[in-house]
Order: structure tokens, then sequence, then C-alpha cells
């Protein structure tokens, strides 16, 4: 059976490439964070809050956008959020001033937060068949950009190039991006009362499934943010690495995630997503926790190939949470689809607020290690609530 039916296949492979560089944008600012830190002078209490500005953009937006897909349909929801990508990475770190950057990665994250709710509300309606592959393939799409964006930072460092070349030339791949859009139609997603008219916000808030799905991603995307944002300053300060090898950390955090994003929905064809959530969830946290575990008891340098085994893995772990917490969300909510995925990609983004900037006080204050610390225990809380999310929408009659 095909990803996606014959009318949607264009669309499909739009979004596709959109969330490429999406997935590049995502992750560049945790690859160049050394190079900010040194070359800006900032503090890492400096460097959280900036980051947690764009996480704030980017959970107003993408329960927003929940609603904009259906007052002005997904078209123009995601072309605004790909016109202020652009111009946000057009500017960011022209200057050092962090309250500029301040409000640039702001505007960044919320064209993140439109990319990301109408890309998976599109994708999980163009899937008829409910396994759930598209959704998943598509997120590997987002392990491809979140790969590609530290490896090409990698690069530029080490040919003594400036990394803010990065930034801009993802913002000139998003002009072609809103060009190629701008000509691409949207028919058979476009429905833009059917979702009103059945299930008030009311009626969802009654159900479980509605908030475990929001306390999930939550934790989730901060734990998997966290670490990818800092993982490449944790090798450099804890295992004496050069930046460009902490760069090419966070590549490695996204090569596991990306063989796991593509690996799952090209080689698993059943339909237990819930045993897959969990197994997946369990990987994560054991290599987040020995991870943790392997900064403080042995020397550095002498386990830095487990150190890079482990951050494999935790990528791997990583690799189709979020796209299955989607679907089983999604599946729970078939009349009012748009507000459900947006409020549970809303609780993505602020995990990704609270808990880069938490990380950054945390290591201020005790070091870095007490931070991978914090996330190990959080990354065991993303299994607890991973479990309570599959049991809650067992009980919700699935629509396929």
């Amino acid at each position: 059976m095909p990803l996606v039916e014959k009318p949607f296949r264009s669309q499909y492979a739009t979004l596709f490439g959109i969330f490429i560089l999406f997935g590049m944008s995502m992750t560049i600012i945790g690859a160049t964070l050394p190079k900010i830190l040194a070359d800006f002078g900032w503090s890492y209490t400096t460097a959280g809050t900036v980051i947690a500005a764009g996480a704030i953009g980017y959970f107003a937006a993408t329960y927003a956008a929940g609603f904009l897909v259906s007052l002005i349909g997904p078209k123009l929801t995601i072309g605004l959020g790909l016109v202020l990508e652009i111009a946000g990475l057009f500017l960011f770190a022209a200057i050092p001033s962090p309250f500029v950057n301040l409000i640039l990665y702001l505007g960044i994250g919320l064209g993140q937060g439109c990319i990301e709710l109408v890309v998976n509300w599109a994708t999980f309606r163009m899937d008829k068949s409910g396994s759930g592959r598209a959704l998943n393939l598509i997120h590997g799409a987002f392990a491809v950009g979140a790969f590609l964006g530290p490896f090409v930072i990698g690069m530029l460092i080490k040919f003594g190039l400036s990394w803010t070349l990065i930034y801009r030339g993802i913002a000139v791949m998003f002009v072609v991006v809103l060009v190629v859009l701008a000509f691409m139609p949207f028919s058979g997603l476009d429905r833009r009362n059917e979702e009103k008219k059945d299930s008030p916000r009311g009626g969802l808030t009654r159900k479980p499934a509605y908030w475990l799905g929001f306390t999930t991603l939550l934790v989730y995307v901060g734990v998997e943010l966290g670490v990818s944002n800092w993982v490449a300053e944790y090798f450099v300060t804890v295992f004496k690495t050069s930046p460009a090898t902490g760069s090419f950390m966070v590549s490695l955090f996204w090569v596991g995630l990306l063989a796991g994003r593509f690996g799952v929905p090209l080689l698993y064809r059943g339909k237990r997503e819930d045993v897959l959530l969990i197994m997946l969830a369990l990987t994560m946290a054991v290599s987040v926790i020995v991870l943790a575990l392997v900064g403080y008891i042995i020397d550095g340098a002498s386990v830095f190939m487990l150190a890079s085994v482990l951050v494999t893995l935790a990528g791997l772990g990583c690799s189709c949470i979020y796209p299955v917490v989607v679907s089983l969300v999604g599946g729970a909510f078939p009349d009012a689809q748009s507000e459900a995925i947006g409020f549970t990609a809303m609780g993505g983004g602020i995990g990704a607020f609270v808990f880069p900037y938490a990380m950054s006080a945390i290591a201020a204050a005790w070091g870095i290690r007490a931070g991978f610390v914090a996330y190990a225990f959080f990354s065991v809380a993303v299994v607890v609530c991973c479990v309570a999310l599959v049991r809650a929408t067992k009980k919700v009659e699935a629509p396929y």
C-alpha cells in the first residue's frame, strides 16, 4: 500500500522538503552554541533565554495554527510560517545583541510552530491506511535536516568559514520553497468547517488522551531538544573535544534519530504503535541516563566512544515518539484533529521553552553535568507518560 494516495503525492513531496529545512532550522542553534558563546560573549543564561524565546513563539504558534487552519486554510497558515522563518534566519546573529537576537529567534519560533502544525495535520489526513507510516517518514525528513544542519556547521568551522552562513543559506532555501508552495494546491485537505461542527472544545478537555498527548510531548520534546541543543557543549566541557567535534555529536544524535524515522516506517508494517512507542521511550531513557552517569563516574577522554554510542542510541530512541504520539491523538479525535494535534504540539513547544531555560540555569549553578542528570530524570517521565497515553487512547474507538 502506498504511503499516500495519488492525488496527495505532490503535496506530500512538498511537505517532505519543507520538513527537511524545518529540521535544519531547529537544530542549528544547538550546533552553533559553542561559537555563539565564544564569539558573542554570552553566558549560559543569556543563551538559554534566547533559545527560550524561540520556544515561546513555537508553542504559541502551534496552538494558534490549529485554529488558523480552520479559519484561513493550511496553505496560508504554512505560508505565514515560512515568511517568519525567512525573515528571522536572514537576520539572526548578524549582530551580537542578545535583545535583537531574542526578538529574531522569537519570530523564527513562530514560523516553526505554524509549519509544524500544518505538516502534521495535513500528513495525518493524507494517510488513509491508519498505519502512521506517512507521518513517521515525514518526520524522517525532519531528521535529515536535523543531521545536515550541524554537519554543515562542523564543516564551516573546520574550514574557517563563518558559522552564520548556515542561517542565511536555509533562509534562501525557504524562499524557494515558498515560491513552489504558492503554486501548490492543497486539494482535498482544506475543509475548514468540517472539524467545527461535531466536537466543541469542551468535549476535548474532558478526555484524558487530550491532556496526556500534551503532557507526553511537553516532556519528550524538552528532553529531545535539550539533549540536541546542549550535547555539543556537554562534549566540549566534559569529554574535552573540540567545538567542531561537539557539533558533529549533534549530528550523531540525529543520525540515530534519522535511522529510526526512516527504518521504522520502511521496515515495520504493523499497526502496534502502542508497543513501538513504549519500546522507543525505554531506549531513549536508558541511553540518556547512562550518558549522564558516564560524565560523572569515568574520565571523559577514556569513554569518548562509549558516549558517542549512547548519543546515537538516544537519538534512535527519540526517533518516532513524536509522530506516534501525534498519530494516536489524531486517531482519538477524528472530528477535531487540527485542535487536538495543535494542543498536543503546543505541549512540545512548551517543553522546548521550559527545558532549555531550566538547563541553562542548572548548568550555570551546578555545571552542565548536573543538567544532563536532570534530563535523565525527565526521560523516565517520558516513559511513564507514554504508557499512560497508550492506555487512554485504547479506551477511544479508533476511526480506522
